[in-house]
């Protein structure tokens, strides 16, 4: 396995991180997740993806059964600002729903600490430097021990870094925006941000919701128990289920037949390729699958064909 630093910090992560937003979702069932996770460990896979608003807070539950007797082993990262309940104050980044979601995730997690707290999405209602204080509250009090966002264009994330830097909080060690081949925005300001500052980035939604593995027909329903055709993927179904897409399949299926590997190792192994890039998140249903991931790290793609995917 290969691992790498995440963002400024000592901490090292395998990379290869395990999606869990599948777990807890019916159409994988626990046992399913547990393979998986044993899979990874078995493999040296060490960092692990969750959050709390992933069904219900039922992935953040799995989890932590799965990693429960090997918790030293694993970098489990987890996410709030999602709502959690009915109120006005469940939900977002003020000082109260960050420490009532961080208690509810170890509880769930079963565990005393979080590796990586994410905060999921900007808050323009809360004052940057109430969450920030907070955060750095949390680390110091043991409940967690690094902090990141998610979704943070280049612009919230430089504000948030300088505040940190100002008032000399903890700061964010990695952003994990979505990222794929569709979806390049992120190249043009918070690439060369996260590569200056040294922040670690986690894409998501590599596959495009399962689109690029080539296992669906653009003309045929996705089967009720796969991915795609479970109603918790509708907006990745509804952002990447077109034609320009599945061409887009067909030409990484000649690819990878002409370097001898599968489509999700190719695209695995293409977005490793980039520096910047810490750690991918990719969900697995099965330990076969897990196992498959975990060659693309071994993978070598030739310039031409780097070059032939970046002009997709």
């Amino acid at each position: 396995m290969k691992y790498v630093k995440l963002g400024k910090t000592g901490l090292k992560v395998s990379k290869l991180c395990i999606g869990t937003n599948m777990f807890g979702s019916g159409y994988v069932d626990d046992s399913q997740a547990l393979a998986v996770i044993d899979a990874a460990h078995e493999h040296g896979v060490n960092f692990i993806d969750t959050a709390d608003m992933y069904n219900g807070g039922l992935s953040e539950h799995v989890v932590g059964k799965a990693v429960n007797t090997k918790r030293r082993d694993f970098i489990v990262a987890t996410k709030c600002f999602a709502p959690t309940g009915p109120g006005p104050n469940d939900r977002g980044l003020s000082r109260k729903h960050l420490i009532d979601s961080v208690d509810s995730s170890l509880r769930r997690l079963d565990t005393d600490y979080i590796d990586l707290l994410q905060v999921h999405y900007w808050d323009p209602e809360t004052p940057l430097e109430e969450s920030l204080r907070t955060l750095d509250d949390l680390v110091r009090a043991g409940k967690i021990r690094y902090i990141g966002c998610s979704n943070f264009s280049a612009w919230q994330l430089c504000k948030s870094l300088w505040v940190s830097d100002k008032y000399g909080y903890v700061r964010f060690e990695t952003v994990q925006p979505e990222y794929n081949f569709s979806r390049r925005e992120i190249e043009e300001e918070l690439f060369p941000l996260c590569e200056d500052q040294e922040v670690g980035i986690l894409p998501y939604q590599l596959l495009m919701g399962g689109v690029l593995t080539g296992k669906y027909d653009r003309n045929e329903e996705p089967p009720s128990q796969s991915h795609m055709g479970f109603h918790h993927a509708q907006r990745a179904r509804n952002t990447y289920w077109n034609d320009r897409n599945f061409d887009m399949i067909e030409k990484l299926k000649k690819l990878s037949l002409e370097i001898g590997c599968q489509i999700t190792q190719l695209v695995i192994a293409a977005i490793l390729s980039k520096p910047v890039i810490t750690s991918v998140i990719v969900g697995s249903s099965r330990p076969e699958q897990l196992r498959s991931n975990v060659e693309a790290l071994d993978l070598t793609i030739p310039d031409d064909v780097l070059l032939q995917i970046n002009e997709l």
